[in-house]
């Protein structure tokens, strides 16, 4: 484990080295957007080397992978405190096992999903199992791309005034993904997101879309050219055998 902690830790620099570079390039600093390790099909035991290596923010696509990372790590007290956040497809029927665990549900991909999670934190506000609303982002589909979930941008300007009804969540920002392997297209497509988000906050007084969730391991330096504030790489930090450059 401790060479495979060594190639985590080089991996890493050398990550945060080509973000430096990104951030540049967009004009802005390096402290303007976050790396999350996205750890969906890593062990625990991979995830404790990577928090060791300085990894805090990861990212769980299945919820009952997520509840069992943060189990298995519960009782390593020795360890910095890191935040898990739910950045896959939520089920209703799956929504309890990740409210109270996940810092942020990234994949709201629906105004029915929107309105589930809202009731149910609002239970769980009465019963005070929990003491504020849950941080979301609102999944958008920008690409078009009929084999991704998430709001059309029409579709989101529409339900925007329901959306900030809604007393049991707090909407932080958005997430997107873009078509892979098509650095034009994901261009297109970061950018998108970017200029949808500067319209809402533009036509809604105190809404605040600060994140913008985008950009994974084969596409992240364009994302954050375009704006991204947080990149979600899972093959690049995990994978010893995944291309640095």
């Amino acid at each position: 484990m401790d060479e495979y902690e060594d190639a985590l830790r080089e991996r890493r620099y050398a990550i945060l080295s080509r973000m430096d570079r990104a951030l540049q390039r967009s004009g802005r600093p390096r402290k303007a957007a976050q790396l999350m390790a996205v750890s969906k099909t890593v062990d625990p035991v991979k995830v404790e080397a990577a928090i060791r290596v300085g990894y805090r923010v990861f990212g769980e696509n299945r919820p009952q992978e997520l509840v069992r990372k943060m189990n298995a790590l519960a009782p390593r007290q020795e360890l910095p405190q890191v935040r898990f956040d739910m950045i896959g497809n939520l089920q209703k029927n799956k929504i309890n096992a990740v409210l109270g665990r996940a810092a942020y549900i990234q994949s709201i991909s629906s105004e029915s999903i929107a309105r589930a999670v809202s009731v149910r934190v609002e239970r769980e506000i009465a019963a005070r199992h929990m003491i504020e609303p849950q941080p979301v982002l609102l999944e958008v589909n920008v690409s078009g791309e009929t084999s991704k979930a998430g709001f059309a941008p029409e579709e989101l300007r529409a339900s925007m005034d329901r959306l900030r009804s809604l007393c049991g969540i707090r909407i932080a920002g958005m997430m997107t993904m873009a078509p892979r392997a098509q650095p034009t297209l994901a261009r297109a497509t970061f950018r998108g997101l970017r200029e949808l988000r500067d319209e809402l906050v533009k036509a809604y007084d105190g809404l605040d879309l600060s994140v913008l969730s985008c950009g994974m391991s084969e596409d992240f330096e364009i994302a954050l050219e375009e704006g991204a504030t947080l990149i979600r790489l899972g093959r690049v930090v995990f994978d010893p055998s995944f291309e640095l450059e």
